[in-house]
């Protein structure tokens, strides 16, 4: 079973312009994922989560701490960890097949392993009819499921997923975010997933951290099951309306909402 911890990580960015002052972007974040989780990060906008996901990604170091995983120090990217952004990032001139295996072909993986592999996770994420189309003919939910697949294709022990629904519209939206959490549940790995909407947070985390504004700390952790419910019914709306769900909502929102008054005050 893996396991990624951080040791009191700190990260400082130098000043934004001549004169300025240092950026304090995360402080003393202690965090351990483990098993089968599905954390989710919420808090204001600038409160760190997408440095937080970078230093994992081996985008960033902090400058002070211990990232490791599985006992291993993160020193930069690697395979072990696969990423999902907020934009696909696909390659226009490549299709949907060479785009989900473009990462094996960097580590020289022979050409028929890496289509078997590619069309093993295009085929999970519901693309095996469209293997030879390109980006532009593709909707903002199907380059969401190329790019979720390409992350896949390493099999990494933990997959890191930066407002990956962000740009969709609320319906298919929703749909993708069923879609990733089938997806866990049948690849059983470790999701670390960045979003702004408390709903969504709440309907997908199996463990919800909550950040303060920079420095960004968690403030609040959150074991959930409402995923599970999904699991059992299948009924994601009727989930989102359950008076537990509508008062967790609310009490996270209370959280960060004070915390956005208090900037504001400060």
């Amino acid at each position: 079973m893996s396991v990624l911890q951080l040791n009191k990580v700190n990260v400082i960015y130098p000043p934004p312009k001549r004169g300025g002052s240092e950026v304090h972007a995360l402080e003393d974040i202690n965090l351990t994922i483990e098993g089968n989780d599905f954390m989710v990060a919420l808090g204001a906008s600038g409160c760190g989560k997408t440095t937080l996901l970078n230093v994992m990604a081996g985008f960033i170091q902090p400058n002070s701490g211990d990232v490791l995983l599985d006992s291993r120090p993160i020193k930069g990217p690697g395979a072990d960890r696969g990423v999902v952004f907020q934009q696909h990032a696909l390659l226009p001139w490549l299709n949907v097949m060479d785009n989900t295996s473009f990462g094996l072909m960097l580590q020289k993986k022979k050409s028929e392993e890496r289509k078997k592999v590619a069309a093993k996770y295009l085929g999970l994420v519901g693309l095996e009819e469209f293997l030879s189309h390109y980006p532009y003919q593709l909707s903002g939910g199907m380059r969401q499921r190329v790019g979720l697949a390409r992350a896949l294709t390493s099999n990494p022990a933990i997959l890191l997923m930066d407002e990956p629904l962000g740009a969709l519209d609320a319906i298919t939206r929703e749909t993708m975010q069923e879609l990733v959490l089938d997806i866990w549940r049948q690849t059983k790995k470790m999701v670390f997933f960045i979003t702004h909407s408390v709903d969504e947070a709440i309907f997908m985390a199996s463990r919800l951290i909550v950040m303060s504004p920079r420095p960004g700390r968690i403030i609040h952790s959150y074991k959930l099951d409402f995923y599970q419910k999904f699991f059992e019914t299948r009924d994601a709306r009727s989930i989102k309306s359950l008076p537990e769900f509508i008062e967790m909502r609310q009490e996270i929102l209370d959280i960060i909402h004070g915390d956005e008054i208090r900037i504001d005050q400060g």
